[in-house]
């Protein structure tokens, strides 16, 4: 796990500015640094490393291949390496190899079988940049579900690229406008999805695509190597026909060989653990795999509400896991506030960042490496929103949609409807399939559109979403999931609060064969007669007591609301919402952003936008400092 970062033909102060940039992301590689260019200057590469294969200077970054040919500048790791490192070994395409590193491993393959070839039979998570010198090409590459960020873009019409996009911040004379246009995505869900970012001219790279860029440098090819809609296309078009047992017997073995991949490293590993089933499901097979006591962490609350670290415990004792926890107080969660917006880097709203942030800050005091259980929900059919979906459209699919479509641009605009509830159902009411009605379910809150002056509602995924290329209707669903909310929300939050403390963390769950295997299965392997992950359940069952997991499901959440209408935390909000600064911003509707406030603190009505609107103010505090 390192950080990246990079431009092209800024010559003046370039060897200043690639430094700023490497110090803004030291937290994502306090280990070693470096810096690279090409004989003329137009290509300038950064480095910040975190040290967890070949900790030897034979790791170090920027690296050049044996003959010169390529540099390359790499945040991630490739888990398949060794047998890469074997392939090229045996096929006499190199002689012996410097070090250990998978970095050194990559150089060589991008040399002998090229750069599509060789991602391809990359499994791993990765933002990579590479200089091609012989065709004086710079190549960004993004892995295949977007663990690793990669924003790229424009200062001063100079092509720049970082893992952090405050890195890209930091360069002299950067004065990026802000990019009002995503702020209605951004207000609806908590997060600006790709290819967007905060800024004008600013994007991030998406997932599973190759960014090409020939000199002079200025305007980019993207194309993708991979596609997640082709996976699951093609996996329900070729359905599993095994048993339930032999499906779970299957995604044991997947399952297993992405975590024993995951386990290596030159440095102490150990795995998140909260009572859910996906993160004891890796914890499980982690210690069936291990010959010592397996590393756990998980962090506890005195509320019993958002309390999961009794039941975690006793699973760890179950599996005989060396177990560590860390109850924390209102105190702890609190302090971590004012940081956030420095952290994310562009405004970002998912109040889980906290908790996750101080798992993360009390598992690196132990280990260098975590596995989590991120994945489980959005591949087996784990949310509660793909049920909900699936009866509300059997409610009302059977009346003509142009009915539908006409009742509901009447019930909307009825004064009569002022009850939430019945806006709501009359907004649904349109929906022509169930991806609208799932792109419309995030957008019921009617004050959600109203934040921001700017009234443009940029295409995302949600809205460009090919409703019908997979049958199944809860597929559809999670498919959307995992092109936006996954990648652009929970991969987000664990990317950046980890690295915040410097600690790397490994999702085996996105491991590309369990992936693929899970969108051949059929949905009632996933979800039927209201249980759901049922494959995932069935091998978590063979080493945990069935029982044992059979609880409610409490979530990685804490008592924001509550917290809110306490003293300390409501001076914080009500300066951040002062009417005056929000007019002079000139960004968001200041008499909204008032309703919505008041609302809360006068009749007790909550709104997720309040949180939203919180960060970004934080954000936007910070950014003036």
């Amino acid at each position: 796990m390192c950080g990246i970062a990079g431009f092209c033909n800024r010559k003046s102060n370039w060897r200043e500015d690639i430094e700023n940039m490497n110090k803004r992301m030291f937290h994502r590689g306090p280990d070693a640094g470096g810096v690279w260019s090409n004989e003329d200057e137009s290509v300038v590469f950064g480095h910040r490393r975190l040290s967890i294969v070949d900790l030897s200077a034979n790791g170090a970054q920027p690296m050049t291949s044996k003959s010169g040919r390529f540099t390359i500048c790499f945040n991630g790791e490739i888990y398949n390496y060794k047998g890469l490192r074997e392939r090229l070994l045996k096929e006499g395409k190199v002689q012996e190899f410097r070090g250990t590193s998978d970095t050194e491993v990559l150089l060589e393959a991008f040399e002998y079988y090229g750069i599509e070839e060789t991602i391809k039979e990359c499994k791993g998570m990765f933002a990579i940049a590479l200089f091609d010198k012989v065709k004086k090409k710079l190549y960004l590459l993004r892995d295949r579900v977007g663990e690793k960020p990669l924003y790229y873009g424009y200062v001063n019409g100079e092509f720049v690229f970082a893992s952090d996009l405050g890195s890209i911040q930091v360069l002299s004379g950067f004065n990026n406008s802000i990019e009002e246009k995503v702020l209605n995505i951004y207000f609806v869900h908590g997060y600006i999805p790709a290819p967007y970012s905060i800024y004008q001219n600013i994007y991030k790279l998406e997932q599973g695509c190759i960014l090409e860029l020939d000199a002079p440098y200025k305007k980019p090819k993207i194309y993708p190597y991979w596609s997640m809609k082709e996976a699951a296309v093609k996996g329900q078009k070729q359905l599993f026909t095994g048993s339930e047992k032999e499906a779970a017997d299957e995604l044991e073995r997947l399952l297993k060989n992405s975590i024993r991949e995951q386990m290596v490293a030159d440095v102490p590993v150990g795995a998140f653990l909260s009572a859910g089933i996906d993160s004891s499901t890796i914890v499980a097979l982690m210690q069936s795999l291990s010959d010592r006591k397996v590393k756990s962490f998980t962090i506890g609350m005195d509320d019993k509400d958002f309390n999961e670290a009794v039941a975690a415990k006793e699973i760890a004792e179950h599996l005989g896991t060396e177990h560590t926890e860390l109850y924390i107080t209102d105190k702890d969660a609190k302090e971590v506030i004012p940081s956030l917006a420095t952290m994310f880097a562009e405004p970002f709203a998912d109040s889980s960042q906290i908790p996750t942030y101080l798992v993360s800050r009390m598992t690196r005091e132990h280990v260098t490496v975590s596995l989590s259980g991120d994945g489980g929900d959005e591949l087996f059919c784990g949310y509660g929103s793909y049920t909900s979906i699936e009866r509300i459209w059997n409610k009302m699919k059977s009346v003509p949609y142009s009915v539908r479509k006409l009742a509901s641009e009447i019930l909307v605009h009825n004064p009569l409807m002022k009850d939430k509830v019945h806006q709501t159902k009359s907004m649904l009411l349109g929906a022509k399939n169930p991806a609208r009605l799932y792109e419309l379910s995030n957008q019921e809150e009617p004050l959600a559109l109203q934040v921001c002056k700017n009234d443009d509602f940029c295409s995302y995924r949600h809205n460009e979403y090919e409703y019908g290329c997979i049958v199944d209707l809860q597929h559809n669903i999670m498919l959307m999931d995992l092109q936006m909310y996954h990648p652009d929300d929970i991969l987000v939050k664990v990317d950046r609060t980890a690295m915040a403390v410097s600690l790397e963390t490994r999702v085996p769950m996105l491991d590309k064969d369990v992936i693929e295997f899970a969108w051949s299965l059929p949905i009632d392997y996933k979800k039927k007669d209201g249980v759901t992950k049922k494959v995932l359940r069935n091998v978590l069952y063979r080493y945990v007591p069935r029982e044992m997991m059979e609880r409610p499901k409490k979530g990685f959440s804490i008592p924001i609301m509550k917290w809110l209408k306490e003293p300390e935390l409501r001076e914080w909000a009500e300066m951040l919402l002062d009417k005056k600064t929000i007019e002079q911003q000139g960004i968001l509707n200041a008499d909204v952003v008032e309703q919505i406030w008041n609302d809360f603190v006068e009749k007790d009505i909550w709104r997720i936008q309040i949180w939203y609107i919180l960060m970004f103010q934080q954000w936007m505090a910070e950014r003036n400092l």
